[in-house]
């Protein structure tokens, strides 16, 4: 590199004697600072990968947190169900309306007390029930199988009157059934008024609580395989007419791995969500309570967990 000093060389001395102490003093200044640029250099080799990048190893452990500037939802639960940890959770413990997720525990106490071959009449208080319903007619008859089918995988609430009320004698009986196990299962913040899962003051539960419940469900093989399936046809044992019976929940069928569980809807409750899905050697517990955008929210959080447990460094797209 050819440099320029900016002297002009003259007769005089004096000139001469000026041109190189401008020279000598540029000289000077080049040196320092090729000294500066090695001793920098030099010094960024030697810092560590896991120094100058400190977040990759951090996120290999564990996912960055969702982008969401305002949470979706008011409860939010997402579990790996192998080791049982919690890969993101928001007001886990808060104590919401949990609307017809509460349908979950009546079919665990209708498994329990139950004979799922009973024949079971349905009561004119039954045949009433708040939508959503089937519209079954009092004096029907149907196998309480049947019943529990409808209440599981459309969420029928007047399937879900007439099993309660073979079960427990009345709803009020059955309700007691139901708060015993709740406790028996440590459900500390879960309280039932009700069988079906209509709005009440003293009628909640928490996403935290609704995991466990869900999670101990999941045992039983008939709950496990009714929550699974997309479609059923149920029939009175003293009629003829068929009734469909297509799943609330959108996911089964559409993502692969999904099991279940189950869907919820109340206005006070909002729009809620239990979700298992398998994929590959790896479980997810989803539970959302009210939640917008439902389907899309649970979407988003099943791709994150399903990352989370691969050990993917960039959950987020």
């Amino acid at each position: 590199m050819r440099l320029s000093t900016g002297c002009v060389t003259k007769e005089s001395g004096k000139d001469d004697r000026l041109c190189g102490v401008r020279t000598s003093g540029l000289i000077v200044l080049l040196a320092v600072w090729w000294l500066v640029q090695s001793v920098s250099t030099a010094a960024a080799e030697a810092v560590p990968a896991s120094i100058q990048r400190p977040q990759f190893a951090q996120e290999t452990k564990a996912p960055r947190p969702l982008p969401w500037r305002r949470i979706p939802a008011h409860g939010v639960l997402l579990k790996d169900l192998n080791t049982g940890r919690t890969l993101y959770e928001f007001e886990a413990s808060k104590r919401l309306s949990p609307a017809s997720l509460t349908k979950i525990m009546s079919a665990l106490v209708i498994l329990e007390y139950g004979n799922l071959d009973d024949q079971v009449i349905v009561s004119p208080w039954a045949a009433r029930a708040h939508k959503i319903r089937l519209g079954l007619k009092a004096g029907q008859v149907f196998r309480l199988e049947d019943l529990l089918k409808a209440m599981l995988i459309v969420s029928a609430n007047d399937a879900c009157l007439a099993a309660v009320e073979h079960v427990g004698g009345d709803e009020e009986q059955f309700v007691l059934l139901m708060n015993a196990k709740a406790s028996a299962l440590g459900l500390t913040d879960t309280h039932f008024s009700n069988g079906c899962g209509f709005d009440a003051p003293d009628h909640y539960s928490t996403a935290e609580d609704l995991a466990k419940l869900s999670e101990f469900a999941l045992r039983h093989p008939v709950f496990k395989q009714l929550v699974r399936a997309e479609r059923e046809i149920i029939t009175p044992v003293n009629g003829s007419r068929p009734y469909l019976l297509r799943n609330t929940n959108r996911l089964l069928g559409t993502v692969p791995g999904v099991e279940g569980v189950k869907t919820g809807f109340t206005s006070k409750a909002g729009r809620c969500l239990v979700a298992k899905v398998s994929q590959d050697g790896r479980d997810l517990l989803l539970v959302l309570l009210n939640a917008k955008r439902r389907w899309t929210t649970a979407l988003r959080l099943i791709r994150f967990g399903l990352d989370a447990l691969d050990g993917e460094p960039d959950t987020l797209r």
